[in-house]
């Protein structure tokens, strides 16, 4: 952590040190300031104090959504059913581009800039002397080598050293103290010293100084997670999603279509020996036709409806999605690192379980710790003991403490190490001492005691502090009345949500810039297990990337991390195919939250986390996010349904109108194309509301198993389509009308009512879909019995009607279809399972002996890693890199 502060234990900490480059710009008369010329000279060389922003064009954002490849298949459809003149499918096709672009803009547009936020999280303006005056001047103006006068309430502007005096040139009469836990994640407040640094966006606590400008702008501690921030430009898993299932279907209808194409132009010219212009429109019409048909361009929108559905589900939890599609990446999250200060626990200093000798209670050291404080110190122990004592204690109310009065009061000094009181008990009008401060001291004070002593040692070993409380008896004789330990506490719901977070396949570490044995007692506190990284070792060049990012598996948590260490703790774990979700809420999370898979920001953050992340809790503590997790895996399960149907559905399309078109020469009326199209399309919106089961692990898009059941479903129900066909034309010898309207039904129904088997991998009857669900997808049948029936009312000569038995049967073998496709989807499923799982059998088994043959400090405490085997055993089974 930046910073120094001496009044914690085993302090072996970072220390952010200037280059020396930048010293004889320090050296600023502290009574005069910088001249108006040289500040001019130093804002031309170092730059101007503020974080420049990019700002996005609003129309260039809005027309990013009409890319990607179904997008472009889609706009180029549009092109040629203007040209073809067939508008119905123009207006279609067009609104479909519109509507997805649309709930993807209005979504992704709530979110501002993470760095414009960063930005409003600097003082405005800030007083600092120039050419010889006090200034007030904005932030921005201030340069390199700028003498500031930092008072308490003050937001520090830039990085600055302090100088060790007054705005008068005296010697400071107070420390000075700052709150920088939204900056570094040190939950106490700091003390800083002469040379010490404070940071942009610090905000002073007690005390006033001076202090010399030392870095600007971009260069500051807050600048450089501006710039993690604006680096972490990777493409959304999901868009990758979309783009693998829409490319391959996009291939495989361009192919099969434009032979299609070839095919009947070769054959109008051997039959008529000439092709004209009008042929070859005609033709195109014809195979826009098919291809609207065929191509998925309602893909984009179902799945932007389904997600946006569950994005509102989640907002009545108190959990604000931002963007769309971490919806569906929350639910593939394997990994959580969750910051620990506000996050897992209050950030507030308490009291924890005091030592107390054998004849002192707690009301006893409450009493007399409060005696012995300072009632107008902000010191973050002092208000702990008041706040504490006035809290429990039935005497102390914050303005007197009843029975006793203080005579005397002589405050903390870093020479004595304690605070001292004289009280009168107004009872027995006998008086008294009573002091606080340094445990060695107060013991020391007292005599000694060993007891007490070891438990010191117990305390600082595990990161907590201690306050001794003594008093005086017969005649001025200290005596020990026990030690007071202090700790931000955890949350009260912490403990439970980790608990649910490991039920449900996700393994938690913590990532906090306090001390390790801080971070292990919090954790153990927490039931966490407490294998504990210092951030040294993430950064430490003596290992290689492989071992650190084994050893990071491992850890159940990381302490002492800045920024940049956050980041690369979330690269790391990314590195190995983890879906990785971030929490936090400071600035200095901002950059993790953007690179993680799903930035959490949770309830208080800062501008910052807020608008770095994708989603923002409403609610403290974690346990939104078991909602969100549940839910996201909801939308999941909806989201592969559809795609499973969809490309089932395609390729079944394609397969059937490729093969009858080359062997028959039969192709059916545009018209049917274009029902088929619209109305089963407009009917899968509905799938956003149906009945699941959220999975209780991490759910992960297998694309191959979904390509290869597709192509399976979809060749099963082309041999039911080309059994319907050639039953129809060559058995029962129905007309040529006739054979068109049934076959529109039979294709309009058989593949529709496969969408109830997909929407799980089980068999179909042990998960009920919502009635909605099924009185949309059966109404759309109806609709289309009905059109059959009629014979579309006359519409077209080429269609015939086919009365109502026909057409029940039609529909009924539809439904025996789709019984028949789920036995088929379960055994293909099975199949695949054992198959991928053998393979995996011999790499697993060489990649675990070679683990256990490495030595490492981590092995020995192999036995607290459930949550890393956990994740492990995710790994083993391909959930990891899905594609």
């Amino acid at each position: 952590m930046p910073g120094r502060d001496p009044g914690k234990p085993n302090s072996a900490q970072w220390v952010d040190e200037l280059p020396p480059e930048l010293e004889p710009y320090l050296q600023t008369p502290p009574v005069t300031g910088l001249t108006d010329e040289q500040a001019s000279e130093r804002l031309e060389r170092f730059g101007r104090n503020e974080l420049k922003q990019k700002k996005r064009n609003k129309i260039l954002h809005f027309l990013s959504f009409f890319t990607g490849a179904i997008a472009y298949l889609m706009e180029i459809s549009v092109i040629l059913t203007a040209v073809t003149a067939d508008w119905i499918d123009f207006a279609i096709i067009l609104g479909l581009l519109i509507v997805n672009a649309l709930i993807g803009f209005i979504e992704e547009s709530r979110a501002d800039s993470a760095v414009a936020a960063l930005q409003s999280s600097l003082a405005l303006r800030t007083r600092c002397k120039r050419a010889g005056q006090l200034r007030e001047m904005p932030s921005g103006d201030i340069a390199v080598g700028d003498i500031l006068v930092l008072r308490l309430g003050d937001i520090v502007p830039a990085d600055a050293r302090l100088l060790d005096m007054d705005v008068l040139g005296g010697k400071p009469q107070a420390d000075f103290l700052v709150d920088q836990s939204s900056l570094t994640g040190e939950s106490l407040l700091v003390k800083k010293r002469a040379g010490d640094l404070v940071y942009s966006s610090c905000i002073v606590k007690q005390g006033q100084q001076l202090a010399v400008v030392a870095r600007t702008g971009p260069d500051t501690f807050i600048g450089r997670a501006a710039s993690l921030i604006g680096a972490t430009t990777d493409a959304g898993h999901f868009q990758k999603v979309i783009n693998y299932i829409g490319n391959f279907l996009i291939l495989l209808s361009i192919l099969l279509v434009a032979v299609l194409f070839a095919y009947d132009l070769i054959e109008l010219k051997i039959r008529t020996g000439t092709v004209t212009g009008d042929n070859v429109l005609e033709t195109l019409k014809e195979m826009v036709v098919l291809t609207i048909a065929a191509i998925p361009v309602g893909l984009p929108t179902v799945m932007s409806v389904t997600m946006a559905v569950g994005a509102k589900q989640l907002a009545k939890r108190q959990v604000i999605i931002k963007r769309l599609t971490a919806v569906e990446e929350l639910s593939s999250v394997s990994i959580l690192c969750t910051d620990k200060t506000g996050t897992l626990t209050l950030n507030e200093l308490t009291l924890d379980e005091p030592y107390l000798p054998s004849h002192y209670t707690k009301d006893d050291i409450l009493l007399y710790a409060h005696l012995a404080c300072e009632t107008t110190a902000q010191d973050p122990i002092e208000l702990a003991v008041r706040d504490a004592a006035e809290k429990y204690h039935p005497q102390i109310t914050p303005q007197e403490v009843h029975g006793y009065t203080v005579q005397t009061f002589t405050p903390f000094n870093p020479t004595d190490k304690m605070a001292r009181a004289t009280v009168l008990e107004l009872g027995t009008q006998k008086t008294f001492q009573a002091a606080k401060g340094a445990p060695q001291v107060i013991i020391g004070l007292c005599g000694g005691h060993a007891e007490a002593e070891h438990v010191v040692e117990d305390m600082a070993s595990r990161g907590l502090r201690c306050l001794g409380v003594a008093r005086t008896v017969n005649d001025n004789e200290w005596q020990l009345v026990g030690l007071l330990t202090f700790l931000d506490p955890p949350r009260p719901d912490s403990a439970a949500t980790l608990n649910e977070c490991a039920n449900n396949g996700i393994a938690v570490k913590m990532i906090t810039g306090d001390q390790a044995a801080i971070a292990s007692e919090v954790a153990g506190r927490l039931g966490m297990g407490q294998m504990i990284l210092d951030a040294d070792y993430i950064a430490n060049p003596a290992r290689s990337e492989d071992e650190v990012v084994e050893d990071c598996l491992r850890a159940d948590g990381f302490a002492r991390v800045i920024p940049e260490h956050k980041y690369r703790v979330v690269e790391l774990l990314q590195s190995r195919g983890y879906f990785v979700a971030m929490t936090g809420d400071g600035v200095n999370d901002a950059a993790a939250l953007k690179k993680a898979n799903v930035g959490i920001a949770v309830h208080g953050s800062t501008d910052a986390a807020r608008s770095a992340s994708d989603i923002v809790l409403l609610t403290p503590g974690l346990a939104p996010i078991i909602d969100g997790i549940k839910t996201s895996r909801v939308i999941f399960q909806r989201l592969r349904s559809y795609a499973l149907y969809r490309i089932t559905s395609t390729i079944h399309f394609l397969l059937f109108f490729f093969v009858v078109t080359l062997a028959e020469d039969w192709q059916m009326p545009p018209i049917f194309l274009i029902l088929i199209s619209v109305l089963n399309d407009a009917a899968t919106l509905v799938m956003a509301v149906d009945n699941v089961k959220p999975s209780p692990s991490p759910d992960m898009w297998r694309l191959r198993l979904l390509i290869v059941l597709s192509c399976v479903l979809a060749a099963v129900l082309s041999l039911i389509s080309f059994g319907h066909f050639y039953i129809l034309r060559d058995v029962i010898k129905v007309s040529a009308g006739q054979l068109n309207t049934l076959m529109y039904l039979h294709i309009s129904s058989a593949p529709h009512f496969v969408i109830f088997s997909t929407r799980v991998e089980t068999f179909c009857w042990q998960s009920i879909p919502s009635w909605p669900f099924t009185l949309v997808v059966l109404g759309t049948q109806v609709v289309a019995l009905v059109l059959s029936v009629y014979g579309m009312f006359g519409y077209q000569s080429n269609i015939e009607s086919i009365g109502w038995p026909l057409g029940l049967v039609v529909v009924a073998i539809s439904l025996a279809t789709f019984l028949l496709i789920d036995v088929i989807k379960v055994v293909t499923i099975r199949l695949w399972d054992r198959y991928t799982q053998h393979r995996r059998l011999a790499p697993a088994a060489i990649k675990k002996q070679q683990k256990m043959t490495r030595a490492t400090l981590f092995q020995q405490k192999q036995e607290s890693r459930s949550g890393y085997d956990r994740a492990q055993r995710r790994e083993s089974v391909s959930s990891v890199v899905s594609f």
